[in-house]
């Protein structure tokens, strides 16, 4: 397959327009489900394990199929694109969909988020098989090792910080406590921060437009969001840490 270097342009900066209207959409409010969801659920709802298995692997599946399909795709890019995007996605779709315990979702979120996924597979996909040009010695670029030692940081910091979000509750409660332990002592949204130090990390490794615009979309949706989680908290617990911040240590 030829690589489609127009559509591979006009997602990307679509993507970038996509996250700066969200900031911009959602400056007063987030995004409805979790703790932010409203008080009456008019849409159908959706078990939380299911919603997040099914909105998260067409991610995994459309990369993988790619993949799977393609005619002598490019060496470091296919290694790129299993080492990182699959490498989460696997992580989302079969350990922490599984392992949830969250609220249910209402179905248009899932269906959107279902959408993104499918949308972004398939542009990360398409461009590291067969748009991505990388030296023979992309693999000793201080770019590539930067990058996956932030990826790889990062994913420990939103898997950690996952687990204990998990759990902060026995099963079958639904009150909500403060949680404590590795970033959380810093900042409110840890999984959060390293989701995002994850997205960034891809962005460094590949050094491309399409892994950048995604890293930007990631820190618009899920960077407000620690905000106001922060101050879920702040309102919600009056003895919430002082100094611990919503998404950066000791400046945000």
């Amino acid at each position: 397959m030829d690589c489609c270097e127009d559509l591979v342009r006009y997602l990307s900066f679509g993507m970038i327009l996509m996250a700066l209207g969200y900031l911009i959409h959602h400056r007063k409010a987030q995004t409805s489900y979790g703790r932010h969801m409203g008080i009456s659920h008019p849409e159908r709802m959706v078990p939380a394990a299911v919603a997040w298995f099914l909105q998260e692997m067409p991610a995994l599946m459309i990369a993988l199929l790619l993949l799977l399909t393609s005619h002598r795709p490019s060496s470091m890019g296919r290694n790129l694109l299993l080492g990182t995007f699959c490498v989460h996605y696997f992580q989302r779709t079969f350990v922490y969909a599984l392992l949830t315990r969250g609220k249910p979702f209402p179905l248009g979120v899932m269906v959107a988020a279902g959408f993104f996924c499918s949308l972004n597979g398939s542009l990360q996909g398409h461009y590291l098989l067969h748009c991505a040009h990388f030296d023979e010695d992309w693999s000793a670029d201080c770019r590539y090792i930067i990058g996956l030692l932030m990826f790889y940081a990062g994913m420990a910091i939103n898997i950690h910080s996952d687990y204990i979000l998990r759990n902060l509750r026995e099963p079958g409660e639904v009150i909500y406590k403060i949680p404590k332990g590795g970033l959380f002592e810093y900042v409110s949204g840890a999984n959060y921060l390293g989701e995002i130090v994850e997205w960034f990390g891809y962005a460094v490794a590949t050094w491309s437009l399409p892994a950048l615009s995604f890293a930007l979309f990631s820190l618009s949706f899920i960077g407000p969001r620690a905000y106001y989680h922060h101050r879920f908290y702040k309102e919600k617990f009056k003895d919430y840490p002082k100094l611990r911040k919503a998404l950066i240590p000791f400046i945000f």
